[in-house]
C-alpha cells in the first residue's frame, strides 16, 4: 500500500519525494494488479481517503525521512539502519555522502521479494547495502553487529511506519537497543500514534476505504496495547527531542493532507531524535583526525 501511495506521489506534477522502484514493488505482488500507480487511476483525486489523502500522508512521510536521513549522513552519521525495511528503496535513490552502508532488516521473505524485483531491474544501490534477515519482535542486535555494524561510530535509525504495529514490548525493546547501540552524534527517527482514537475517528473514511478497497484493515492492524513513551525513554536517556505533527509539514511544505474532523491522522507523531555530541567526544575526535 505505502509502494503503491509512493508511485503515485512520484508522478505527481508537484510530486514531494520521488521512487522509481515503487510502482515495481507493486506490479510484482499478484494481489495488487489493480490498484492505482498513477495520480490519474486514482478517480476521486485527492479527495479519495485512500489514495488520495492517505497517500499524499505517505508521499509526505518519504519526503520528511528522506530529508532527515540524508541530512544526519551530511552531518556525519555513517551507518543507516533501516528497521522494518519493508520495501524501502533508500540505498538506490538518495544521493549518499561517500563511506556510508545502509543496514535493511526485516524478515526473509520480505527483502527477498525485494531483492528479486531489483535483480530484475538491475538496479544498482548508490551506497555500500547490507541486508540482514530478522524480526524487530526479536533480538536483532547481534545479527548487525555480525553484518558489520560498528556501535563506535554515529548511526541513523529509521522505523518508518513500524511502531504502530508492534507489541509495546518490541517497542520498548528497539529503543533500548537504539539507545545502547548509538554513539553520541547519531540521529533516529519514528513515527508513533497517540491512542487509543475515539470510534468517530475510527469511523473515519481513510480506516473504511482502505477495508473495502484493498482488503487492508488497518485499525486491525494495529496493536491495542497502551503504547510506551518512547520518545521520554530517549528523553531520560540524554537525547534531544523534536515532535511534529504530519500537518507542520504540510503547511512547511504548502502540500500534503490538512486536518480534517474526526481525523484518522490527527494522533499521528514523529519524533527526531539526536544523542547530543559531549565535548570529550568532540576531542577524541579531532586526536583521532589530529
Amino acid at each position: 500500500m505505502v509502494a503503491a501511495a509512493r508511485a503515485i506521489e512520484t508522478h505527481r506534477p508537484d510530486s514531494l519525494a520521488r521512487d522509481d522502484y515503487a510502482e515495481h514493488f507493486v506490479r510484482a505482488a499478484s494481489s495488487c494488479g489493480n490498484w492505482p500507480l498513477r495520480p490519474d487511476q486514482v478517480a476521486g483525486g485527492d479527495a479519495d481517503p485512500l489514495w488520495g489523502r492517505l497517500g499524499r500522508y505517505f508521499g509526505l512521510r518519504t519526503r520528511v525521512l528522506d530529508d532527515f536521513v540524508i541530512r544526519s549522513a551530511r552531518a556525519g552519521g555513517r551507518q543507516v539502519v533501516l528497521l522494518g525495511a519493508g520495501l524501502d528503496s533508500r540505498a538506490f535513490r538518495l544521493d549518499w555522502p561517500p563511506g556510508c552502508v545502509v543496514f535493511e532488516l526485516d524478515r526473509e521473505p520480505v527483502l527477498d521479494f525485494k531483492q528479486e524485483v531489483l535483480h530484475k531491474l538491475g538496479a544498482e544501490p548508490k551506497t555500500r547495502r547490507v541486508p540482514i534477515a530478522g524480526d524487530v519482535r526479536d533480538e536483532w542486535a547481534t545479527s548487525l553487529i555480525t553484518a558489520g555494524f560498528d556501535p563506535a561510530i554515529r548511526s541513523i535509525w529509521l522505523a518508518e511506519g513500524l511502531m504502530l504495529y508492534l507489541p509495546s514490548t518490541a517497542e520498548q525493546q528497539i529503543v533500548r537497543t537504539v539507545d545502547e547501540l548509538s554513539v553520541s552524534g547519531s540521529a533516529m527517527a519514528f513515527e508513533v500514534k497517540l491512542g487509543p482514537e475515539r470510534p468517530e475517528v475510527r469511523a473515519n473514511a481513510v480506516y473504511s476505504s482502505a477495508k473495502h478497497w484493498i482488503g487492508v484493515d488497518l485499525l486491525g492492524l494495529f496493536d491495542r496495547e497502551p503504547r510506551p513513551e518512547s520518545a521520554g525513554h530517549l528523553e531520560s536517556r540524554g537525547w534531544s527531542l523534536e515532535v511534529k505533527t504530519p500537518f507542520d509539514f504540510t503547511r512547511e511544505f504548502g502540500r500534503g493532507p490538512q486536518p480534517e474532523p474526526d481525523d484518522a491522522l490527527a494522533s499521528n507523531r514523529w519524533i527526531f531524535a539526536s544523542k547530543p555530541i559531549r565535548e570529550l567526544d568532540t576531542v577524541t575526535s579531532k586526536a583521532r583526525t589530529g
